[in-house]
């Protein structure tokens, strides 16, 4: 096949092949801006301190969010808020009655999942979404907070890009520098041609392993084909897409939205496919 042929010469990065289609994109490309506030503070060896997931500007609608939150356990000690519910934001909470709300708490991580459930009620930030309270360490030192993974959703469908800022805590001496941005994936999506009136190669690129899934929506936001889905070496792959959904059907021509996740983390880009 094809295939082959273009693999033999994508060098080792991680690469998918991909269709657009013509039509309005189906999201905005300004995203969600949001930070761990306050970014920088210093606080007494033994004092309790909270941080905010906080929304900081106005963006693309969402309706809920997914956070993973890390730090360092000799340094600092997470502390639950009791009932659970008084960690959800005041934005979340204030704009419908009703969250589906999970957290996960670990040694050194916590998982966030926090959606609105009333009908068509969207938020756009600035506000609080989060609340998460820690205790430092009684030996002055330096620490990060970081968002290790953030990802957002409107009505099921991934909002893109998400642009986050990590917090840095200074243990009885100032905050120190460069600790607070944690170390994400690297990601490289591309297509061609495109746009293309035959399969479309996507180019899929990672500087590290993981788990990853490749999808295509169409311009409503539905799931239209899951083209690869698993384990997957740091480097290169290329992967054809023949313009067919998931039960083997022609898709009309158009505009459709590639999407590729690994460890939390999200590229899109536009594929159009034409008549």
């Amino acid at each position: 096949m094809a295939l082959t042929r273009f693999q033999a010469v994508v060098p080792p990065a991680f690469a998918v092949a991909i269709g657009l289609c013509a039509a309005p994109a189906p999201l905005p490309a300004d995203g969600v801006t949001a930070a761990l506030l306050p970014t920088e503070q210093t606080v007494l060896p033994g004092a309790e301190f909270e941080l905010a997931v906080q929304c900081t500007e106005a963006g693309v609608h969402f309706n809920g969010f997914r956070a993973v939150v890390s730090w360092d356990p000799a340094a600092l000690t997470f502390v639950p808020l009791s009932p659970l519910s008084l960690q959800e934001g005041a934005y979340m909470k204030g704009a419908c009655g009703s969250t589906f709300h999970r957290f996960q708490q670990g040694a050194s991580t916590d998982t966030i999942t926090d959606v609105l459930l009333c009908n068509d009620t969207f938020l756009t930030g600035p506000g609080q979404l989060y609340r998460l309270r820690f205790r430092a360490s009684d030996t002055p030192q330096g620490a990060g907070v970081l968002l290790r993974s953030l990802q957002f959703y409107k009505a099921g469908v991934y909002v893109t890009p998400v642009h986050a800022t990590s917090a840095v805590v200074g243990i009885g001496q100032p905050p120190p520098a460069g600790v607070g941005e944690p170390a994400v994936p690297r990601l490289a999506l591309s297509a061609a041609p495109n746009p293309s009136n035959g399969p479309l190669l996507l180019t899929l690129g990672a500087d590290r392993a993981g788990m990853h899934r490749l999808t295509l929506r169409d311009v409503q936001g539905r799931l239209v084909r899951r083209l690869t889905e698993g384990w997957f070496p740091a480097g290169s792959r290329i992967v054809a897409w023949d313009g067919r959904d998931d039960a083997g059907m022609c898709l009309p021509a158009g505009i459709y939205l590639a999407t590729l996740e690994i460890a939390g983390r999200v590229a899109s880009r536009r594929v159009t496919l034409l008549p």
